[in-house]
């Protein structure tokens, strides 16, 4: 059975001197009245009666009063709960009379339902802990938040790594014109020596053209002579004529050979030699930067498999949550923070806020039905209004203080009595039910 208040009744408590309230059974019972009244003096007293003397107020006993504090509360199933005497002796009687005690009152008594502000105060990671709690996720959610955060932290370093590299490529020089190898020193004077001893055979065939050429003029000079003498020496001019065709031929040949002679230059390769160390660094400054661009690919590549895994990771994290039954629509927990309808706790209004807790709180315990709710005068009237619908939607008591003495409120209390009630007031529609209080200024001394 969910467990609510029909009746409380409070005497010389903190600022209350008498009240007698009986809230709504569901909805939001507002009390109200200036500061300083006993409004809070209220919520404080049913703290105290239903969760034990650790709600015990430092100043319980009423200033001015000679009579101890006196509490009672009666449950909708007919528990009675009293506190009396100078003692505060707790007395619980369950509907067929029997005697009982804080153990039962325990047991259906959730306590943040009685000290609402420990809940809202809490952590972020808290709240949303206590969500997780509830809807029995907390488990799965811990271990994929884990390997997100191991997934995160990786990919978090590889992308420093890979940003680096890139960062680096960039600011290396690049030598477009310098060979894809490094140059050998060895291989440059081999080439040097193969073109050399290549134009000194071209020089002795030059050389030798030379050569034939001076015994070509010697020959015709000789010819000269002979034809003088070519009568007297007919066979001997034969022998020279038929020598001195061959000769021509060999000049013929020798001297078209000599023509398609083109000496190298090796200019270019002693320039290569001189400058090998620099072509080789360049060399090795392109390679370096080929390994650099082909690194940072490959650690960019290791960047984005890891940021589809932490997507898969926040995807199974949604499902879960969206499985689970949440105690409001909108609810649910973002690395490790409550957040409601996409807003963190810090980015809620106090209403949404008000709303959140009330959830979360009646999910933990649902035997018990009712809550208290402190200075709900951050709510304007239309917030107030559609608080009050959705506590009765959700068949929820809220007992709330509001610094008001408007028709929103219940009751108003001054002065520790309860001066109005909203018999006395013009009843809005359908937001705050009504209630019925006894209003008293007879009870110093009276015993329950």
């Amino acid at each position: 059975m969910t467990m609510k208040i029909n009746k409380l009744e409070i005497e010389n408590v903190k600022r209350v001197k008498a009240v007698i309230i009986e809230p709504n059974e569901i909805g939001l019972t507002i009390i109200g009245g200036p500061n300083a009244q006993g409004k809070t003096s209220v919520l404080d007293s049913i703290a105290w009666a239903l969760g034990g003397n650790k709600y015990k107020p430092s100043q319980a006993h009423r200033e001015g009063s000679v009579t101890p504090p006196n509490l009672k509360i009666t449950m909708n199933n007919g528990l009675i709960v009293e506190r009396s005497g100078k003692n505060s002796t707790l007395k619980v009687t369950d509907p067929s009379g029997k005697k009982a005690g804080q153990q039962l009152l325990n047991s259906f008594v959730e306590e943040l339902a009685i000290d609402l502000p420990k809940f809202m105060e809490s952590t972020s990671k808290e709240k949303a802990t206590t969500l997780l709690q509830i809807i029995g996720v907390g488990d799965q959610l811990i271990q994929l938040e884990q390997q997100e955060q191991a997934i995160y932290n990786e990919r978090h370093f590889i992308g420093q790594v890979a940003d680096q590299k890139e960062k680096f490529v960039k600011e290396m020089p690049e030598y477009p014109e310098a060979p894809k190898e490094l140059v050998s020193m060895s291989d440059l004077i081999l080439q040097q020596q193969e073109i050399l001893a290549k134009n000194g055979e071209n020089q002795r065939k030059r050389e030798q053209v030379t050569q034939i050429e001076f015994k070509y003029q010697q020959e015709v000079q000789q010819l000269e002579v002979l034809n003088q003498q070519l009568l007297d020496i007919q066979t001997k001019i034969q022998e020279v004529t038929n020598q001195h065709n061959l000769t021509s031929n060999d000049l013929a040949t020798a001297k078209k050979s000599a023509l398609d002679l083109v000496d190298e230059s090796t200019e270019a390769i002693e320039k290569n030699i001189s400058d090998i160390e620099e072509i080789n660094r360049q060399v090795r400054t392109n390679l370096d930067k080929e390994k650099a661009e082909e690194d940072a690919k490959e650690q960019r590549a290791k960047y984005n498999e890891l940021s589809e895994k932490i997507t898969e990771i926040r995807v199974k994290k949604t499902k879960l949550l969206n499985d689970a039954k949440l105690p409001l629509p909108g609810l649910s927990v973002e690395d490790g923070e409550l957040t409601y309808n996409g807003q963190r706790w810090d980015n809620m209004s106090g209403a949404e806020q008000l709303r959140v807790s009330a959830a979360i709180v009646r999910q933990l315990k649902p035997e018990c039905g009712f809550i208290l709710m402190d200075k709900l005068e951050q709510m304007d009237m239309n917030s107030l209004s559609e608080f009050g619908q959705w506590l009765e939607q959700e068949g929820l008591q809220a007992i709330a203080t509001r610094v008001s003495t408007g028709e929103e409120c219940s009751i108003i209390i001054e002065d520790g009595y309860v001066a109005k009630t909203n018999e006395d007031t013009q009843q809005i529609a359908s937001e705050t039910p009504a209630v019925t209080a006894t209003p008293t200024n007879t009870w110093e001394g009276a015993a329950f």
